[in-house]
């Protein structure tokens, strides 16, 4: 199989079909309702969740977690029963700027301590809000530079212990993976197209170590994933 583009800088100029707030909010809500089955299969967030998340977790008290840029929010809702199972007391806040994803998650079933508003980070920041974690999905790589760089400072800020970006990482392999292995399963929605456009625009591991601050650490993933962190206890 050819590849249609390089992949050797990221396209940062393209546009996801799901960003056009014209879009069809038929097509847009399916999408929304696919991500649990899409990210099942790629993002991999039982294993962070497992290896990175769950040790951080205290058994004693209430723990809480900011979700930013939640989507449809089945990334906050899997967190949620993941921690509930364990016999952990997990409160979620869940943030998107898009009104149309914040609407889709709010009617879907509630789950305890879990609670999804319209907001950015920064507007949680001039709120003086903490949490103890903070985690994204599929989210940097809709950034510019100088917004990834505005983002993690607000992380910086609004964390108390750690913080944990999952995204795509850029490379041929996971392209024609996505559009030979992943895409076709999902008919009807901006799955397969987005999805191919979000590689295109995805960072490499070594972008991203370069953007990132000091502080920060990249970690790669099998298959094709990049985890942005922050540990604001061992920095304290």
């Amino acid at each position: 199989m050819i590849l249609p583009v390089p992949l050797t800088v990221r396209e940062i100029h393209l546009a996801e079909r799901m960003d056009d707030p014209h879009c069809d909010l038929t097509e847009l809500n399916r999408t929304y309702a696919q991500f649990g089955a899409v990210n099942g299969l790629v993002a991999g967030w039982r294993q962070v969740y497992r290896q990175v998340l769950r040790p951080r977790l205290s058994a004693s008290r209430p723990n809480t977690l900011l979700d930013i840029g939640c989507g449809g929010g089945d990334v906050p809702r899997a967190l949620a029963r993941w921690a509930a199972r364990d016999g952990f007391t997990l409160r979620i806040t869940a943030i998107d700027a898009d009104a149309r994803a914040v609407a889709f998650a709010q009617d879907q079933p509630p789950v305890s301590g879990l609670h999804f508003r319209q907001a950015m980070s920064g507007d949680l920041m001039r709120e003086g809000q903490r949490f103890d974690l903070v985690t994204s999905n599929h989210l940097l790589h809709h950034l510019t530079a100088s917004e990834l760089s505005a983002l993690l400072q607000d992380c910086e800020g609004l964390c108390s212990d750690l913080v944990v970006h999952s995204d795509i990482q850029r490379s041929p392999l996971a392209y024609l993976g996505f559009r030979a292995g992943v895409a076709p399963l999902f008919r009807g929605s901006f799955i397969g197209p987005d999805g191919l456009l979000s590689i295109r625009r995805s960072f490499t591991a070594a972008e991203l170590r370069e953007l990132a601050p000091p502080d920060w650490t990249v970690r790669t993933v099998i298959p094709f994933r990049n985890l942005l962190m922050y540990e604001a206890s061992a920095r304290a």
